[in-house]
């Protein structure tokens, strides 16, 4: 039979479960920093190559016409469930995603396992991770003709849209922040029932984070670490604004740290806060 504290506070085991990876995250990049920055790069390889499939999948259809009207809708959506397994890749091979690590990391900070200066090393190492190795995709695109032609030109279209927030003005800015919040709010919502204890079979775990990414890429949401690797393929492909790409980044940075660090990370954290009620 659950004890109080176990009906009253069911998330503890999910709580449990994120300081545990944060001790082993914060460990690693401090004390093993190469080998840390390497399984942030697998992450932004991944994010790479699905979101290149994104594309892809979305230029076959919109070159499809049915009766005078393009399939475009069609590739948005099977592109979107295409790139969802990203974060089940990212999941099962271990590697660092910077975006469910703010969770982790703010969860950490609650509790006091970590302090905020070691925790914003840990997530700046981890974004610079993700970083090269989308910028390792990016390269490798370049010699290649995978991401040109339909492909290319989905996006860039989608780059102009990005960077459309920051030109549009504060609405511009504060929409882009919401897409950021929600982006990342879903993000973790789908780490959260990976990490608490509820689900004990890999293929629900496998469609709650597919479900999660199908959501925020299907309706245009936010994600820091994924618009930093388009921005990348396409800077190199035909140029890009950088100052307009950084100030996208800057926002969805804030954004994504809202939505998971805080939304989910320290308000999960404070509704599983026992201390007082075992006092």
């Amino acid at each position: 039979m659950a004890s109080d504290t176990e009906r009253l506070f069911p998330g503890k085991f999910f709580i449990s479960t994120a300081l545990e990876a944060l001790e082993a995250k914060t460990a690693m990049s401090k004390e093993l920093t190469v080998r840390y920055l390497q399984r942030a790069g697998i992450a932004g390889v991944l994010i790479a190559i699905f979101y290149g499939a994104y594309f892809s999948t979305v230029a076959t259809f919109a070159a499809i016409q049915v009766g005078g009207t393009s399939l475009a809708g069609v590739g948005k959506l099977l592109g979107a469930l295409v790139f969802g397994w990203a974060l089940v890749f990212i999941y099962f091979t271990k590697s660092e995603l910077l975006t469910s690590n703010m969770m982790v990391a703010a969860i950490g900070v609650y509790y006091r396992r970590v302090r905020w200066g070691r925790a914003l090393r840990m997530l700046a190492l981890c974004l610079l991770g993700n970083f090269l190795g989308g910028l390792l995709l990016a390269l490798l695109l370049k010699a290649s003709t995978l991401a040109s032609g339909p492909v290319l030109v989905e996006m860039e279209h989608a780059v102009g849209v990005k960077l459309g927030y920051l030109t549009a003005g504060p609405l511009g800015w504060s929409d882009l922040l919401v897409r950021a919040i929600l982006c990342n709010l879903m993000i973790n919502v789908a780490m959260l029932l990976v990490y608490n204890g509820f689900i004990k079979d890999d293929l629900t775990r496998s469609l709650a984070m597919i479900t999660a990414v199908f959501i925020f890429a299907f309706l245009g949401l936010e994600h820091s670490v994924a618009n930093t690797i388009l921005f990348t393929v396409v800077g190199l492909k035909s140029g890009i604004d950088v100052a307009l790409a950084a100030g996208n980044v800057g926002i969805a940075l804030v954004g994504n740290f809202v939505g998971g660090g805080v939304l989910i990370g320290l308000y999960y954290a404070y509704v599983n806060d026992d201390s007082r009620f075992r006092a």
